[in-house]
């Protein structure tokens, strides 16, 4: 249902069973999926194509131009999948001339005043707490939460089953299952209880910790403890990611 109320483009495409309430405005090129609801006041512009199910609060903006001194207009988008939930005051750029592509997974949770800044790339089952900010260009993995206030500096990458405390600010690329605090963030120790609730087994979080070890408490060079961690990771599936994600690192890791 649509609101007579609302302000919607001809150029907009909106699943027959899609929900938008008073005062809203939606522009051109943007695609609506189905029993996705948007409360009243929010404002989406194209290009941006939503998934399913998706709840966007009032007070959102999703999809409006990049705040880059360097775009110039050119065509750019945003994406994003289903089962999202935009709360009251979120905003979300799409992308600049760069990669041209702000995009967000499934089943994330944006809580009110974040941001995600243009370019950004989002995995699935994220949770952004109140007032969490991205820069431009960064990357979160699958199931990163990041708590109230923190803030990740654009171009850098949190791995999946990250945990980023309040206040923390991130300059540098957080390798997965990591807690990082303070400003700048450095790393505190392994996410177990998060691994715990995702299934992970005693046995792999025992392996992780003792990665972690290797990396962060061994005394060991960069180059050094990723050879031994390479060695672990032969037998040990769930170092896989850890040790890829610090081989493909571009701003140096936390430290």
């Amino acid at each position: 249902m649509i609101d007579s109320r609302a302000v919607i483009s001809p150029q907009a495409e909106i699943a027959d069973d899609a929900e938008v309430g008073p005062y809203s405005v939606i522009g051109a090129g943007v695609t609506i999926g189905a029993r996705t609801w948007v409360g009243p006041h929010a404002v989406i512009n194209g290009p941006t194509r939503i998934g399913a199910d998706n709840r966007i609060y009032q007070f959102t903006s999703l999809g409006d131009a990049p705040q880059d001194k360097k775009y110039r207009g050119e065509p750019t988008r945003l994406e994003i999948g289903d089962r999202n939930v935009f709360r009251e005051f979120v905003t979300v750029n799409r992308g600049t001339h760069d990669k041209g592509v702000t995009r967000i997974g499934d089943d994330n949770w944006l809580l009110a005043y974040s941001h995600v800044g243009h370019d950004c790339l989002l995995g699935d089952k994220i949770i952004m707490s109140n007032c969490a900010q991205l820069g431009g260009h960064v990357e979160l993995g699958d199931w990163v939460i990041m708590s109230g206030l923190s803030a990740v500096h654009q171009f850098t990458k949190i791995g999946a089953h990250c945990f980023v405390a309040n206040n923390a600010a991130v300059t540098r690329d957080v390798p997965p299952y990591l807690m990082t605090v303070g400003q700048p963030a450095v790393p505190h120790s392994v996410n177990s209880e998060g691994l715990k609730r995702r299934g992970f087994s005693a046995e792999q979080i025992r392996n992780i910790r003792r990665a972690f070890r290797v990396l962060y408490r061994s005394g060991l060079k960069l180059g050094e403890a990723l050879q031994e961690l390479e060695k672990l990771s032969a037998e040990q599936a769930e170092l896989v990611p850890f040790v890829e994600f610090i081989k493909r690192s571009s701003r140096s890791i936390v430290r």
